[in-house]
């Protein structure tokens, strides 16, 4: 969706089952949304695991809170990739793109240590052979092959009860 402005900033949310405006969105919004599609619930699932793990999470060391924040731990990228690690399957980074399956999830470090996020897909680049990427970098929701353009910081597969991961 192109019609989503990219806009980061704090929002007060409720909970759990909250979301900033759907006009609105950062690249961890799209994995928000998408996994509350599924009936899964990252703001709750997030939030509570902080509030007994906080040590460890970055929150303290990248932003100094001293306690979760259930408005904005979910949205922030580097707190998923400790919590997919910690209740997903941490997966191997690979150079080519055959071991990685629809609904991945794959975390990079873009240039000017920007952290970014987005899900693996099941289309496949009729060019590079490289599954399509969804995700927002800035010009809203899309789907592009950029599976190897940053380096990336992650890749892991969260649990989802009724899918199967099949090539």
């Amino acid at each position: 969706q192109s019609d989503i402005t990219y806009d980061g900033q704090y929002f007060k949310l409720k909970y759990p089952g909250g979301d900033i405006p759907s006009h609105q969105g950062v690249c961890t919004d799209v994995l928000i949304r998408s996994m509350r599609t599924l009936g899964i619930d990252l703001q709750k699932l997030v939030h509570e695991d902080m509030l007994s793990h906080f040590n460890k999470y970055p929150s303290q060391r990248i932003w100094g809170l001293k306690r979760p924040d259930k408005n904005i731990d979910h949205r922030r990228v580097p707190n998923l990739q400790i919590f997919l690690t910690r209740h997903g399957t941490k997966l191997t980074i690979p150079k080519t793109s055959e071991t990685y399956l629809p609904g991945d999830i794959v975390t990079w470090m873009l240039p000017g240590n920007l952290p970014h996020i987005g899900i693996v897909t099941h289309l496949i680049d009729k060019d590079s052979n490289n599954p399509l990427i969804v995700h927002n970098i800035g010009s809203g929701v899309i789907l592009e092959d950029i599976l190897f353009d940053f380096v990336s910081t992650g890749h892991c597969r969260y649990p989802i009860g009724h899918l199967t991961y099949n090539n």
